[in-house]
């Protein structure tokens, strides 16, 4: 299925949320996804992976700063996560945390904030090299950048990353697809959607995980009945019907039930 061992600068290689309550996230992970919680013990202040299969598939934060919100973060592999931060920097973006080791000879992360305001991380590997299990039901699979200014979001992902945005066949003209040397997918690493009217005027510019289940319609009545929220969908696309959930904590995410085939 969808082991990794590696992953190659510029590839997205892990996902985690933050939350108030980790306890109560846990068990709605759980109940989504299967996945199970484990103590990431060299972390004091409350670091946990989930795993699936028993395969690390993404993490779990206890919020720490005053005033954040839940929410989904996404890490792009680096070699260098001071280098790379100082390219955010340049290209305009803003580092909100790091770079910095992480406990325990992880690995070495920082937290950017891009142009418009949406936030990821760099993750400079260590003994963690990212997600072990992806692209299978129960695991993380893919990454949307949701912006308004198309131009601005290639000319910053470009100096940062490399990463160029192509236009894929047979896709409305909103959408257009992440590229970079190395990517393990034939459709490229991720998504950039472009936000037109259809959404609210005050949703900010963020990046969107995609977590893969057996079942839209079923995950979103698991969601529902759990506390959580759906905020668009279902709906069906070439790639699989997907859905925009918020979980009871608020942490906004989407699932697909994919069409897609294996990774290359």
């Amino acid at each position: 299925m969808g082991e990794r061992n590696e992953y190659n600068p510029g590839e997205f290689c892990w996902v985690e949320v933050a939350v108030p309550d980790t306890d109560a996230a846990a068990a709605f992970y759980g109940d989504l996804l299967g996945w199970d919680r484990e103590r990431y013990e060299p972390d004091p202040e409350g670091y946990w992976y989930f795993r699936s299969r028993g395969k690390r598939v993404a993490g779990l934060e206890s919020i720490r700063t005053e005033g954040q919100l839940p929410a989904w973060l996404s890490y792009v592999c680096v070699d260098d996560a001071a280098k790379t931060a100082a390219k955010v920097a340049d290209a305009g973006g803003t580092i909100l945390a790091g770079p910095l080791a992480v406990p325990g000879d992880a690995g070495h992360l920082a937290v950017c904030r891009d142009l418009e305001g949406a936030v990821f991380a760099l993750w400079q590997q260590g003994t963690l090299i990212g997600a072990e299990l992806v692209n299978e039901p129960g695991t993380w699979t893919w990454n949307n950048l949701m912006t308004r200014d198309l131009d601005r979001a290639r000319d910053f992902y470009g100096k940062v990353f490399g990463w160029e945005a192509t236009q894929p066949d047979e896709i409305p003209e909103f959408v257009w697809s992440w590229q970079v040397e190395g990517q393990q997918w034939p459709e490229g690493l991720g998504n950039v959607i472009v936000m037109g009217s259809e959404m609210p005027s005050d949703a900010p510019p963020h990046w969107q995980v995609y977590l893969m289940v057996d079942g839209a319609d079923e995950s979103i009545e698991t969601t529902t009945k759990s506390g959580g929220s759906l905020l668009f969908g279902p709906q069906d696309l070439p790639l699989g019907r997907f859905a925009v959930l918020s979980d009871p904590q608020g942490a906004t995410f989407a699932i697909i039930e994919a069409n897609y085939p294996e990774p290359r």
